[in-house]
C-alpha cells in the first residue's frame, strides 16, 4: 500500500505512562493471577537473597572472630540453602509468567486482527501495511516481553531496593544514610529520561513500520523493478531509510548509555564512600566488623536491582510506546456498522436501486465536488447495466457502494426495496458478490480461493466441487487441470504465481461461485485475450441470464453483455438506455465508445505480444 497516514512521532502524550500500560489490563487480566505469583515469587527470591548477609555478619562477628572453626559450616550450609531457595523461587518466577504472557499476546493479536477485518476500506487506503505488520508483530512481542519479565522484574526490583535500604539502615544508619543520598541523582535523570527516551522509541518504532512497508513493496513489486531495471533505486531507497532508522537506534543507545552511566557510577560512588566512612566506624568501634561485612554484602544485593532500572525503564518505555501504536488502531472508530435492528431479506430478487447516492471521500476539503453527486439508477431484477464513462467518473467507487466498502455520505442504496445499510454486513454480501479488475487471491489452493464466498458448502464436499467446476468452466479456467495438483495447487501469495488473465479468471469464478442475487463486475476481464474474452463472455450469459448484474465496461466488447447501459459522467448518470439508443442519441456516449474502442485496440496488441 503506496499511501500512508500522518504518524505520530512528537513524543506527545495524552496519557501518561502508567495510564497508557493500564489500557491493557482486560486483556491481561485473565492471566493477572499467574503474573502476580510470579511476582511474589520473584519478591521472595529478592528477600531470601537479602537474608544471606545476615548469615555472613553472624558468622564473621562469630566463628570467625572467636577462631571456632566447626561453626563455619552450620553457616556455609545456610548460606548454600538460601542460595538453592533463591534459584528455586526465580525458576518458579519463570514458570508462572511465560505462558501466561503468550496467552495475552495471543489474544491481543486476535483482538487486532479481528480490528483490522472489521474497519472500512476506507482505514486501509489511509494507513501503510507496513505499519500495520510491525504493531501486529514486533509491537505485541514486546508487550508479550515485558508482561513476562519487564514489568515483574521492575516492580520486584524497588521493591527489592526499598527493602535493602531499609536493612542498610539496620547494620548502620549513618552508611545507610550516606548510600541513600548518593542515590538521589538517580532519580532525576530517570525522569528526565523518559521525556528523552519516549521521543525517540515512538520514532524508532514508526520507522520500523516505514521500512517494513518498504520490504513488503518491493517483494510484492519485484518483477515491475527487474522490468524497468529499478532494482539499484529501490536498494537505494531501502538503504536511506535503514539509515535513518539506524540514526535512530543510535539516539536510542546514546539515552540508554546515559542512564546506565548514572546507574552504575553513583552505586560505585556510593560503595567507595560508603568504604571510607564504614572502617573510620569501625575503628571508632561504632560498628562490629560483621555489620560492614554485611552492609556491603546488602549493598552488593541490591546493586543488581539498581543497575537493571535503566533497561527495564527502556523497555516499559517501548512498551508503553507499542501500547499507544497499538491502541491507535483499536480506537479507531469504523463508520461502516451493522445496524441496532438489522432487517433480513429471505428470498432476495435482485432489484438494486441508487437513490440520489452521493459520496465523498471523510478528508475531503469541502471545496472539492462530491465524487458521486446525487446518482439515480436502477436495476431491475435479472437485468445486466453496463456502467460506463471516462477514468475519473466514479465508476469503480459506485460499485464499491454495493457492498458497503464504502458508505453512501449522502441519499442511499437499496436491495429489493430496502437501505442496505439496515442489512448486516455478512447478508448484505452474502446476496451482492465482487470482481474486481485488479484480481487479489490468497496464498491458499485453487479449490479455497474459488470457494472463498461459500462457507455453506464446507460439509458438502460433493456440491462444493459441482459449484466449483460450474465456475471455473463459466470463467474459462480450464488451466487449474494442468497446474502440478490441480485445484488442489496453491497458487501463492496474492496469486502471483499465475498470470493476470489467469488470475481474473479466478477471481470471476469465485465471484460466480457465490451464487449472489446482484453480481458486480468491476472490468473482470481487462487481461483476458479476444478469444478467451468470447468464451468468457459466452459462459457469463448464462449465468447474467438469471442474476442481476452491474458490469463496469471498459471495452465496447464488455458492452454486449448488457440490456442497457448507464453512462457516469463527472459523478451523475446523465443517461441510460441500450447501446444503440445512446450511440443514436448521445455525443458523449459515442466518445466514450470510442475512447473504450482505442483501448480495447491497445490492450489487444499488450495481450498479444
Amino acid at each position: 500500500m503506496s499511501s500512508t497516514r500522518p504518524l505520530r512521532t512528537d513524543g506527545s502524550r495524552d496519557l501518561g505512562t502508567v495510564r497508557t500500560i493500564l489500557r491493557i489490563l482486560p486483556f491481561v487480566r485473565p492471566a493477572l493471577r499467574n503474573i502476580v505469583l510470579g511476582m511474589v515469587a520473584a519478591l521472595l527470591a529478592g528477600l531470601v537473597s537479602l537474608a544471606i548477609p545476615l548469615v555472613l555478619q553472624t558468622l564473621v562477628d562469630g566463628p570467625l572472630s572467636s577462631g571456632d572453626g566447626r561453626a563455619v559450616i552450620p553457616a556455609a550450609i545456610a548460606v548454600l540453602a538460601l542460595g538453592g531457595l533463591e534459584a528455586g523461587f526465580i525458576a518458579l518466577r519463570r514458570y508462572f509468567v511465560l505462558t501466561p504472557g503468550t496467552h495475552v499476546e495471543a489474544a491481543m493479536r486476535n483482538t487486532l486482527y479481528s480490528k483490522l477485518q472489521d474497519l472500512p476500506v476506507a482505514f486501509h487506503d489511509r494507513w501503510q501495511s507496513g505499519q500495520l505488520l510491525s504493531r501486529a508483530m514486533s509491537d505485541l512481542s514486546l508487550i508479550r516481553r515485558w508482561l513476562a519479565f519487564g514489568i515483574v522484574l521492575l516492580i520486584v526490583n524497588i521493591i527489592t531496593i526499598v527493602v535493602g535500604f531499609v536493612v542498610l539502615f539496620f547494620w548502620s544508619w549513618q552508611l545507610g544514610l550516606l548510600f541513600a543520598v548518593c542515590s538521589i541523582p538517580i532519580f532525576f535523570y530517570s525522569y528526565a529520561f523518559e521525556k528523552r527516551y519516549s521521543i525517540v522509541a515512538r520514532r524508532s518504532q514508526d520507522q520500523q513500520g516505514d521500512l517494513a512497508t518498504a520490504v513488503e513493496e518491493s517483494v510484492h513489486g519485484i518483477r515491475v523493478l527487474k522490468a524497468f531495471g529499478r532494482g539499484r533505486y529501490s536498494l537505494e531507497k531501502f538503504v536511506r531509510q535503514a539509515e535513518e532508522l539506524r540514526g535512530t537506534e543510535l539516539d536510542k543507545a546514546r539515552a540508554v548509555a546515559g542512564l546506565w552511566l548514572w546507574l552504575l557510577l553513583i552505586p560505585d560512588v556510593a560503595f567507595a564512600l560508603c568504604l571510607g566512612a564504614g572502617v573510620w566506624l569501625a575503628s571508632q568501634q561504632l560498628m562490629s566488623v560483621g555489620d560492614l561485612f554485611a552492609f556491603f554484602a546488602t549493598a552488593t544485593v541490591i546493586r543488581f536491582p539498581i543497575e537493571s532500572i535503566g533497561f527495564l525503564l527502556s523497555m516499559t518505555f517501548d512498551t508503553r510506546t507499542a501500547i499507544d501504536r497499538l491502541f491507535e488502531v483499536l480506537d479507531e472508530t469504523n463508520p461502516v456498522t451493522d445496524p441496532a435492528e438489522p432487517r433480513t431479506i429471505a428470498r432476495p430478487e435482485g432489484r438494486l436501486a441508487f437513490e440520489d447516492a452521493h459520496f465523498r471521500y471523510q478528508d475531503s476539503p469541502s471545496t472539492v465536488p462530491d465524487l458521486l453527486d446525487g446518482v439515480r439508477l436502477e436495476l431491475e431484477p435479472g437485468e445486466t447495466m453496463a456502467l460506463v464513462g471516462l477514468t475519473g467518473s466514479g465508476k469503480t467507487t459506485l460499485t464499491a457502494l454495493t457492498t458497503r466498502l464504502y458508505d453512501v455520505t449522502g441519499g442511499r442504496v437499496t436491495l429489493d426495496g430496502v437501505d442496505i445499510r439496515d442489512l448486516t454486513r455478512e447478508e448484505l454480501r452474502r446476496h451482492v458478490a465482487m470482481a474486481f479488475e485488479d484480481a487479489t487471491l490468497f496464498s491458499a489452493t485453487v479449490r479455497d480461493n474459488v470457494l472463498l464466498g461459500r462457507p455453506d458448502l464446507a460439509d458438502r464436499p460433493d456440491e462444493a466441487r459441482r459449484v466449483m467446476e460450474e465456475a471455473l468452466e463459466i470463467a474459462q479456467a480450464d488451466f487449474v487441470a494442468n497446474l502440478p495438483e490441480g485445484v488442489d495447487t496453491k497458487v501463492g501469495e496474492e496469486g502471483l504465481s499465475l498470470s493476470g488473465g489467469q488470475r481474473q479468471r479466478l477471481a470471476l469464478a469465485r465471484a460466480v461461485a457465490a451464487a449472489p442475487a446482484v453480481l458486480v463486475l468491476d472490468d473482470p476481464l481487462s487481461a483476458l485475450d479476444v478469444d478467451t474474452e468470447a468464451r468468457v463472455e459466452a459462459g457469463l450469459r448464462r449465468v447474467l441470464a438469471k442474476t442481476t448484474a452491474l458490469v463496469v465496461a471498459h471495452r465496447p466488447s464488455t458492452v454486449q453483455l448488457a440490456d442497457r447501459v448507464a453512462l457516469l459522467e463527472d459523478g451523475r448518470v446523465t443517461a441510460v438506455g441500450t447501446h444503440s439508443e445512446l450511440l443514436a442519441t448521445n455525443d458523449h456516449y459515442r466518445f466514450v465508445i470510442s475512447s473504450l474502442e482505442e483501448d480495447e485496440q491497445r490492450d489487444d496488441e499488450e495481450v498479444s505480444a
